[in-house]
C-alpha cells in the first residue's frame, strides 16, 4: 500500500484500506462477534494487557474503537479482514513526550492482534506494515515503535520481519496479570520506512 493509498497528508483513517490480499478497515457495530473469536482466546491475550473478553467487553471494546479514526487526534484503530473474514486488528496510537509540542515531530505506539486461525499466511505482515504506511502518512511523525511482553516471540519476529529495529530490554518493569514481565521495544524511523524513503 502507499501513502497515497491512505489518505495522502490526511490524518483521518479512510474507512478502508486496501492491500494485496486484505482490507484494514474502521470499526464498524456488530463487529464485537468477529473479534471475540481470537481476543476470547487465551492464546492470543497471553501476553497483551487484557484478559480473555467476554460478550459485553467485546462489545465495550469496539464501542470504544469506533471513534478511533484520526492518528493525530490520538489514535486509530482498524479491523482486518481477508475475503470478508474478520481476521485481526491494529491500532496506533500518540505517545506521550517529554518537550514535544503541536509543532514538534512525534512518536506513534503501534499493536495488533490476530486470530491463530489465519496464521502462517503473511497478514499479520501485510496489515501492520499498511498500518505504518498510514501512520508515516500523518504529518509531524517521525517515530514508530511497538511495546511488547519479551516472551511474546511471534510479536517479535513479525516486529523484524517488517523492518523495525529491536531496541531496549526493559527487565521487570511492568506488573501484569499478577506478574512482573519485561519489555521489549521495536522501532523505525520515518527516514527508514520504505514507502516513505
Amino acid at each position: 500500500m502507499s501513502v497515497e493509498n491512505a489518505g495522502g497528508s490526511t490524518t483521518t483513517a479512510p474507512e478502508m484500506i486496501p492491500t494485496d490480499r486484505l482490507v484494514l478497515r474502521t470499526y464498524r457495530p456488530g463487529d464485537h462477534r468477529d473479534l471475540l473469536t481470537f481476543y476470547g482466546r487465551s492464546d492470543v491475550c497471553r501476553y497483551l494487557l487484557n484478559d480473555p473478553w467476554d460478550l459485553a467487553e467485546a462489545r465495550e471494546a469496539v464501542q470504544t474503537r469506533i471513534s478511533r479514526r484520526d492518528l493525530a487526534a490520538g489514535a486509530v484503530a482498524l479491523v482486518v479482514e481477508c475475503d470478508g473474514r474478520v481476521v485481526g486488528s491494529v491500532s496506533a496510537w500518540l505517545v506521550e513526550e517529554s518537550g514535544c509540542t503541536a509543532e514538534t515531530a512525534h512518536t506513534a505506539e503501534v499493536g495488533w492482534a490476530f486470530s491463530p486461525d489465519f496464521g502462517g499466511r503473511g497478514f499479520a505482515t501485510e496489515a501492520v506494515t499498511a498500518l505504518i504506511d498510514l501512520v508515516f502518512a500523518t504529518p509531524r511523525l517521525r517515530r514508530v515503535v511497538a511495546l511488547m511482553d519479551s516472551r511474546n516471540e511471534s510479536s517479535a519476529r513479525l516486529a523484524q520481519r517488517i523492518g523495525m529495529r529491536r531496541e531496549p530490554h526493559f527487565r521487570q518493569n511492568a506488573w501484569i496479570k499478577n506478574e512482573w514481565t519485561d519489555t521489549v521495544v521495536f522501532a523505525t524511523l520515518r527516514s527508514e520506512w520504505p514507502s516513505v524513503v
